[in-house]
Order: structure tokens, then sequence, then C-alpha cells
């Protein structure tokens, strides 16, 4: 076993891939890539309006998931969706485009849709959250989920951003169940925990971390953690991706998650940066590596 943790299964791990030439490419080149978990599109992310994916698109996705054990596979919903704006015309928008990607979650088999909370600008904080699960309720009225969980994932409260906030996230999922049947999860996003404001770089850190996360949203709510390092200090509110070890995180904080006991049930996914050809097995690689005993690592720490 080399150094691997005998006592505990590692975790899933994966990166965001694109779809393009087809669904089915997404789980090769992740599969090609080393990476046992995935994140998509299940459309182009800056259109309002996406069709349904081919039938035999799908099947021929599921095929590769089965062959290459890819699991879970979360869909990333458009850069465009604003549930929470207090505009009308974009929240109605908003609601159509949520809509379609409730439906093409549950007809692509994803177990997870991740979803940001929105932009409350032009209103206060709490109608901001409330205009999300108002959302919410009517894109997905009427529809089957199946296994399908929504997570709203934290983000680095620049503005008027709703997730800056732990106790926001808790906020959504408490008060969900009056708006939709959708069940209600979380996604932590470590370089938005990092930008805003939570220290993740030492096992200390990662430590109190895990704490307010397991007190405020519940651990086992917390399926997937997007694993990214930051390009921004901490509490900077910038929301840059940078290359794991190469931000201010660095390989200390990521090797104190990938190994913590209380995440080693996660799905940690990749949403670094593809400067290079290569660059998503790099980054996986790392994560890979930092899930061996410390004294085994051998990746260089800036």
């Amino acid at each position: 076993m080399t150094g691997l943790d005998v006592k505990m299964t590692p975790p899933r791990i994966g990166h965001h891939f694109s779809i393009s030439p087809s669904l089915e490419n997404a789980a090769l080149k992740a599969a090609a890539a080393g990476a046992n978990a995935l994140q998509i599109f299940s459309a182009s992310p800056r259109m309002w309006k996406a069709s349904m994916p081919r039938a035999s698109a799908i099947a021929d996705l599921q095929r590769a998931r089965e062959k290459y054990d890819i699991t879970p596979l979360v869909i990333h919903d458009n850069y465009l969706i604003n549930l929470a704006s207090s505009d009308a015309d974009i929240r109605a928008k908003s609601i159509a485009a949520f809509r379609g990607e409730i439906e093409r979650a549950v007809a692509i088999g994803a177990e997870y849709l991740v979803a940001h909370p929105g932009n409350y600008k032009g209103t206060s904080l709490e109608q901001g959250i409330m205009n999300f699960l108002q959302g919410l309720g009517e894109a997905a009225q009427g529809l089957s989920f199946g296994k399908l969980i929504l997570l709203a994932e934290c983000t680095v409260g620049s503005g008027a951003q709703i997730g800056g906030k732990l106790e926001e996230l808790g906020a959504i999922r408490q008060f969900a169940p009056q708006f939709t049947g959708l069940p209600v999860g979380f996604c932590l996003d470590t370089c938005h925990l990092y930008g805003a404001g939570y220290d993740i770089s030492t096992e200390a850190a990662v430590n109190q971390i895990i704490g307010e996360a397991d007190r405020i949203l519940g651990l086992e709510n917390v399926p997937v953690i997007h694993t990214n390092d930051s390009k921004g200090k901490l509490g900077s509110h910038l929301d840059r991706h940078e290359h794991i070890g190469k931000g201010y995180i660095g390989l200390q904080g990521f090797r104190c998650l990938l190994t913590h006991p209380k995440l080693r049930s996660k799905a940690f996914i990749l949403e670094t940066p593809v400067d290079q050809d290569g660059d998503e097995q790099r980054n996986i690689d790392t994560l890979k590596q930092l899930c061996l005993k410390p004294s085994t690592i051998t990746t260089k720490s800036n």
C-alpha cells in the first residue's frame, strides 16, 4: 500500500471537465486524468435557454461512469442564473433557466446540482434569501427529483453575494422545506471560504472551520468540496482560483482537509485553472499525494 492510510478509504477526487464534444467525453477525460468523480455544466454556462441532451448521449455517459467508477456526478448551474435578484426580469429568466437545470440534472442522472445562492443587490440580505427560496420553489414545482440533491455553494461574500457566511447557507436549508421538496445540502469551496475570511491554511484553522461547519450546516449535509487554492489573501473577497499549493491556502491546508477523518467520505472536486494541457491531471495527482501520510509527501511547497 506504500504510505496509504489503510485505516480509511481515500476520498473521491475529481475535476470539472467540459462536455464538448459530448457528455461521454467529459467522463472519458476524467478517467484518463485519474479522477473518480466529475463535475460538468449540463449546457453552455452563458446561455439562458438550453435543450435536453439526446437519450443516446445520456446513455453513453452512464456507461462510461459505470465502466470507470465515476461518482458522484455533479452539475454546476450556469453563470447567468440569479434567483435572489431584485430585478423581476432577471428573476423570471433565472427561474426558467434553473428549472431546465433541474430537468437536465435528473435526466442525466447526476447526484448533485450545485448553485450559487445569488446576489441581492437592491434589496436586503433577508429578502435576497427569500427571493432565492421562492425562485427555487417555482423552478422545481411539479418536477420529480429522483436522487438529485441541490447543493447551495458558499461564496467569497463580495458585495451583495449570499453565502459569504455559513449562517446564510444554513438559513437556506432551514427554510427550504417551506418552498420545495427538492432536498438541499451544501457545497463548500476552499477558495471561497478563504476569500470570505475562513482560514483553512493550517491544521488548527482547518479543525476550527470543520467544527463550525458541522455545528452550523451539519457535515452530513456537505457531500462535495470544491477544492481550489486562492490567488487572493485571507478575507480578500477575491474569487480567483489557483493551482493546488500555488496560492495562499498552500499544501498544508489541503493536506489537513484531505486527511481529516470527518471529510474522508466527501468528494473533492477541483475547479483549478487549465493554463496548459495536463493541468487537470497535475492537480488531481497533487490531491492524491496529499492523501498520503505527511512523511511520504514529496510535492514542494511555495
